[in-house]
């Protein structure tokens, strides 16, 4: 993969004429994906594919095409004849008063190979441990790639291997158990034990359905309800443009406002999926503290943004959300979470969240599949659906009572067009309250 880029981007370079920027981006996979239903397999496939975007700057004016490539030479043609296209229409465009790229060229490299099971074992395994329940799932895993490279002597490139599985437990009517295991090394051990985990849960949700009245009730967050609510923060919460335009939805921290010392949030591109550099060539930091100790940190600044506020970009993209999002976990063993939860709502999944008051940091949502009721420390039923609505300076703020020690990792289980390179790491969280309304 690394070769067809370095030769097609050599070759586009060669092409250019004089003052002429040439910016490559390279996008591949190499991903075996199933799909389960019944506890059976459905669809089982591979795909290889790969894509190079580039874009063609002039006097501040820029165009851009995107081109899915063969792995043959008629792809140096296709290249060829597109940048002529680009070429064309740069010439009719205004400059762009935003326009910003690295001048500065700095090359990386970045090849994180995992133990990935083969697509066989893991049907193997997880026919054998869905035997007899129905279980629908995806399993995606494989080699992402990604690449730079610039006329102005830079290139970097980013290599990682991870893997998906998300699945549900289906009980009947709208009662299932959502789970899911990723990461960059299939262990048996620990698939073994999600499942186990999961079909317990399942059984539960044969208990008498609780249905409980509006009001305020203590509350533990399990990671994925907790990557819900994280992601709708990520829509502008940590945004330099929402900052600068006042829409962030961490607006009142802006003026001084803050959540529990428990909380801090970072920008781990380290150890995350995402590649360590972006579109116009500006390398991302290891690290970005976004919150610390409670406290707003840094800013997530893209190349536009840094023009037109006068900022220096550290990497971000377009949309400057996270996409290594990274929580700092707590001290609660997750062994003794219903123990310290003792009466209250153990909550696995949340659903269609959104702002209810967004310059209030105020988000509501519902809660979905495996949700129980717990009483004296143990699992008493499951609960029909309810929605809450309440602010991100209780959540995260006054009602957290403590965080996990350990965080799971989160992959965007994302697959329209290609598999998605954003994840989160984050742990449970116990809230002394959260305020339900239906």
């Amino acid at each position: 993969m690394r070769q067809r880029f370095c030769g097609l981007s050599d070759a586009l370079e060669k092409d250019l004429k004089p003052d002429e920027v040439l910016l490559c981006n390279f996008s591949a996979e190499h991903s075996d994906f199933v799909r389960f239903n019944r506890g059976l397999v459905r669809q089982a496939g591979t795909v290889e594919q790969a894509y190079l975007t580039f874009r063609l700057a002039h006097e501040r004016r820029q165009a851009q095409a995107t081109l899915a490539l063969s792995g043959n030479s008629d792809d140096l043609a296709a290249a060829g004849a597109a940048l002529a296209r680009v070429r064309e229409t740069l010439a009719g465009l205004p400059p762009d008063p935003l326009f910003l790229i690295n001048d500065e060229p700095r090359s990386t490299s970045t090849e994180r190979h995992g133990r990935l099971a083969p697509a066989e074992a893991v049907v193997e395994q997880a026919v054998e441990q869905a035997k007899g329940r129905d279980m629908v799932g995806f399993y995606a895993g494989g080699t992402l790639y990604r690449g730079f490279s610039s006329s102005l002597g830079q290139r970097n490139w980013h290599e990682v291997d991870s893997f998906n599985f998300d699945w549900s437990l289906y009980l009947r009517g709208d009662q299932a158990v959502k789970t899911s295991y990723a990461g960059f090394d299939w262990e048996p051990a620990v698939f073994t034990q999600k499942m186990a985990r999961a079909a317990e849960e399942a059984e539960l949700l044969a208990l008498t359905r609780r249905t409980l009245e509006p009001g305020d009730y203590r509350s533990y967050l399990a990671p994925a309800a907790m990557n819900e609510v994280m992601g709708l923060l990520s829509w502008g919460g940590f945004s330099a443009r929402a900052r600068k335009t006042k829409q962030s939805p961490l607006l009142l921290m802006q003026e001084g406002r803050t959540l529990s010392p428990q909380v801090s949030i970072t920008e781990n591109v380290a150890q995350g999926i995402a590649p360590g550099f972006q579109g116009q060539g500006f390398l991302k930091p290891p690290r970005i503290r976004l919150i610390k100790q409670g406290k707003l940190g840094d800013p997530l600044v893209s190349p536009r943004s840094a023009k037109e506020y006068d900022l220096h970009t550290n990497g971000a993209g377009g949309g400057e959300a996270p996409e290594s999002l990274d929580m700092a976990p707590g001290a609660l063993e997750e062994g003794v979470v219903l123990g310290e939860l003792d009466r209250g709502l153990y909550i696995s999944n949340l659903w269609y969240l959104n702002f209810s008051d967004r310059p209030a940091g105020r988000i509501t949502g519902m809660t979905r599949f495996a949700t129980f009721w717990v009483e004296n420390g143990r699992i008493a039923g499951p609960v029909t659906p309810m929605r809450f609505d309440d602010s991100v300076y209780r959540m995260l703020g006054s009602e957290l009572a403590g965080l996990t020690q350990r965080a799971e990792m989160l992959p965007d289980a994302s697959t329209y067009g290609e598999r998605s390179t954003s994840s989160a790491r984050l742990p449970g969280a116990l809230l002394k309250a959260l305020r339900f309304t239906l």
